[in-house]
């Protein structure tokens, strides 16, 4: 099958970038998105130019690594699928696909389709580290958790941080990323004696850094780990309980 593509190509950060055009005569329904990549790169190796830089890494859907506009949707046509999963079987009627980076503030474009997402590191940081008691390793069952706490945890624990909720989100905010990490540590045992100062320091940064919550929820269908809406309520709940137990109380 003959699938035709338009790449955003730039140098560098400082470099003025632009769509070029490319067609692959010889794509398989079976090919992912990268693997399409992938075959166009050994074609634009073989013709001599340089290749399309983007990133990749596990492929699995794990990592968090890969991740692009695909016809102006993050990671491509299908919801809550990341780029390295999306099989170009999925969706027969398209053979024309515009390829771009994340499309935030937030997010400077480094080369081709490669964005830097430091902003979401500074976002983690800003939580801080969680306190735990040095020495030998605790039983499993020491510090009891009920099933279902733990099980809404792991569910919030699930975000690979790609970014793709930011570039979904016309005001490019993280609203559902910080949300995701809030909900998680504030339903664990662990982590219990940092949890207002965690939500007071990633609230700031996230509006420092990123854009206001839009209100739309576009982000919800781009998050290839599945994060809900709910994740947002939580963050403003952290907020909000930080803020009635004040600003000297750090649990």
């Amino acid at each position: 099958m003959r699938v035709e593509l338009e790449i955003w190509r730039q140098d560098g950060p400082r470099a003025n970038g632009r769509f070029e055009s490319y067609a692959v005569d010889d794509a398989e329904p079976e090919m992912s998105l990268l693997e399409l990549l992938d075959h166009l790169n050994d074609q634009i190796i073989e013709g001599g130019g340089e290749p399309v830089v983007f990133e990749s890494d596990c492929r699995e859907g794990v990592c968090g690594m890969c991740g692009f506009l695909v016809n102006g949707k993050p990671h491509g046509p299908q919801d809550n699928t990341p780029a390295c999963r999306q099989h170009l079987r999925a969706f027969p009627g398209v053979t024309r696909f515009r390829l771009e980076p994340w499309r935030s503030e937030a997010f400077p474009v480094i080369r081709d389709l490669v964005v830097d997402r430091t902003a979401l590191d500074e976002l983690i940081r800003a939580g801080g580290t969680v306190d735990v008691a040095a020495g030998t390793a605790p039983d499993a069952d020491s510090v009891a958790q009920p099933y279902l706490q733990a099980e809404q945890a792991l569910d919030f624990a699930a975000c690979i941080g790609c970014g793709a909720c930011v570039a979904a989100c016309p005001n490019g905010a993280a609203m559902l990323f910080a949300g995701a990490k809030l909900a998680h540590l504030s339903l664990m045992p662990q982590g219990r004696h940092e949890r207002s100062r965690r939500a007071r320091r990633m609230a700031q940064t996230v509006n420092e850094i990123f854009g206001p919550c839009s209100l739309y929820g576009e982000c919800v269908p781009a998050c290839p780990a599945g994060i809900p809406l709910t994740a947002i309520a939580a963050l403003n709940r952290e907020v909000l309980r930080a803020g009635l137990r004040g600003r000297s109380r750090d649990d």
